[in-house]
């Protein structure tokens, strides 16, 4: 399998990529400089469809804003999708810029500081308590405020969902409540007068396995109707997370999404609705809904030959593409899929050369494709990494060694 492959979603020409009708280099020249990354808004718009037409239309769709907090790519999908989860007080900030109603934000994540969670509640965000610790101090920070504070617990469950590319529940976790001990942590709550909307549950991330996500939400069904037994009064909000995984590599294959749409709605339907009535119930997608839409550019500033192994040393690297190098959660380092952008690259039988692209940065880390088959590049060409619209930029090291940060843009 070719690396275009993977790419299939972005419209080629002549085997060159276009980002939003535009072709790379006319791009390059409007953004004024490489390397950058560029997410196209169709396919953002298209790919939102796609899940929404899957999935129950009573289920909210919410958005991880930690995938990719660009503020314009943000500002398009409020309009789009249902709600925004955030991870910090500057990712609240950018989510609150886009006019979505404080009502439909969400704030998760451990080490919350109390100053976020005042931001928090005198935004009127509704908070994910990761511990008893912080439903303590969420409650003091309320109380001064003279505020109500919005409160969900995020549980911790107590299995773990096979297949996943970071497991984030089962077994110890610094993310949420364990699911044993949240009926008296439920208790507590409602004893300093602070009510309860519900329940968020996300055991795991970047699954490509319809039916270990089936599993996985079975499961978690389970767990939010046995915790809501507890429950002092009506649960108005249940996030039964995520964890759609997109595919990077290449044995992998795309996620069956009528498969686990299906399965949503069965669990909808027949289980969740008849006990918990009007509540909002969603999931919380991110790498999904806007991995596939974004690719890094970047430009080739020299070639050589070292014992027979040919490299191309881009202007770009893993100070942006810290994923791309296989340093953020690779075991055993693969490739992301990676096209040249030149004449002919489209001819299945044109020619190609085995090399391996590096970046400018002075550390053998600086690996953005090893081994990989290219047609001929040189001096002065782009280079494409694909899937790279989600944890990119702000997931990578951008101060290392001092280089300047990349443009982003949305087309």
């Amino acid at each position: 399998m070719i690396a275009a492959e993977h790419a299939r979603r972005f419209l080629f020409e002549d085997g060159r990529v276009r980002v939003g009708g535009l072709g790379l280099e006319r791009l390059a020249a409007r953004v004024g400089s490489t390397p950058f990354f560029a997410y196209d808004r169709g396919l953002l718009t298209a790919r939102v469809a796609e899940v929404r037409a899957a999935l129950p239309d009573d289920l909210d769709l919410g958005y991880a804003v930690k995938a990719n907090p660009m503020p314009a790519l943000v500002q398009h999908l409020a309009g789009l999708v249902d709600t925004l989860d955030v991870a910090s007080a500057g990712e609240m900030a950018v989510a609150l810029d886009t006019g979505t109603p404080a009502e439909r934000i969400t704030f998760a994540g451990p080490g919350k500081t109390d100053d976020e969670l005042r931001r928090a509640v005198a935004a009127g965000v509704l908070v994910e308590v990761e511990s008893e610790g912080e439903a303590r101090r969420l409650g003091t920070v309320a109380r001064a405020l003279g505020l109500a504070a919005r409160a969900a617990i995020r549980v911790n469950p107590d299995f773990a969902v096979k297949g996943s590319g970071m497991r984030m529940g089962g077994g110890p976790q610094q993310f949420g409540v364990d699911a044993e001990a949240v009926p008296a942590l439920m208790d507590r709550l409602a004893g300093i007068g602070m009510e309860l909307e519900g329940f968020h549950v996300f055991a795991g991330s970047q699954n490509l396995h319809a039916p270990i996500l089936a599993e996985a939400q079975e499961r978690t069904v389970d767990l939010v109707l046995q915790l809501a037994k507890y429950a002092a009064g009506p649960v108005r909000y249940v996030n039964l997370g995520g964890g759609f995984g997109i595919p990077y590599f290449e044995k992998d294959h795309p996620l069956d999404l009528d498969a686990v749409g299906a399965n949503l709605r069965r669990l909808c339907a027949e289980r969740l609705r008849p006990v918990l009535g009007e509540a909002r119930i969603g999931v919380e997608l991110g790498r999904y809904l806007v991995g596939e839409a974004g690719v890094y550019v970047t430009r080739v500033v020299d070639r050589k030959v070292s014992r027979g192994v040919t490299y191309l040393v881009v202007d770009g690297g893993m100070h942006h593409q810290l994923a791309a190098s296989g340093n953020f959660g690779q075991v055993i380092r693969r490739n992301y899929p990676i096209t040249a952008d030149v004449a002919g690259a489209a001819d299945p039988e044109g020619e190609r050369e085995e090399v391996t692209v590096v970046g400018s940065l002075c550390t053998p880390l600086d690996v953005l494709g090893d081994k990989v088959r290219l047609p001929s590049a040189d001096v002065g060409d782009l280079l494409v990494v694909h899937q790279a619209g989600a944890y990119g930029l702000t997931a990578s090291p951008t101060a290392f060694l001092g280089h300047p940060a990349p443009a982003e843009v949305l087309v």
